[in-house]
Parts: C-alpha cells; sequence; structure tokens
C-alpha cells in the first residue's frame, strides 16, 4: 500500500475509531469527503488574477482561490484513500 500524506493517515485513523474497527468502510468515507467537498465548497471557474481592476475584486479573488485550494485538499485526501483503500 502506498504511504499516506498526514491529512489522509488522519482521516483513515478518525474513521477506525469512530467505526470502532480496522476494517472501516473506506468507499464511505470517500464519499463523504467528496460531498463535504461538493457542499462546502464547490467548483467554480476563477478567471485569472491579472483581470482584477480594484482591491475589492483582488480581495474576493484570493478568497475565492483559496476555497478551491481547500477544495482540491479534501479532494486529494478522498483519491488517497481510494488509491491506497485506506
Amino acid at each position: 500500500m502506498a504511504e499516506l500524506s498526514p491529512a489522509a493517515q488522519a482521516v483513515r485513523e478518525a474513521a477506525k475509531e469512530a467505526w470502532g474497527r480496522q476494517d472501516y468502510p473506506v468507499h464511505t468515507v470517500i464519499a463523504a469527503l467528496r460531498a463535504l467537498a461538493n457542499q462546502v465548497v464547490p467548483a467554480i471557474d476563477l478567471a485569472p488574477q491579472e483581470d482584477l481592476e480594484s482591491r475589492r475584486e483582488a480581495m474576493i479573488w484570493g478568497m475565492k482561490a483559496q476555497a478551491q485550494l481547500t477544495r482540491q485538499q479534501i479532494l486529494a485526501i478522498a483519491a488517497e484513500l481510494e488509491g491506497g483503500n485506506g
């Protein structure tokens, strides 16, 4: 099995503890992470930063960019668990 990142390891350990066993339903956890990303941080198209005209637009762009980074991090944990089968 591939080495998991610290984030994926933490999710795996939390799932094992929550289910009280080593053979927790990994696909359920993966599906929950994907649903979390879709509900909390929906995917958006983000125009390039050079199109911004004001400081306010730059701040909003930065917040949206950070949200998309968070989304990608959540989905990366799900992909890791899926690839390594938790």
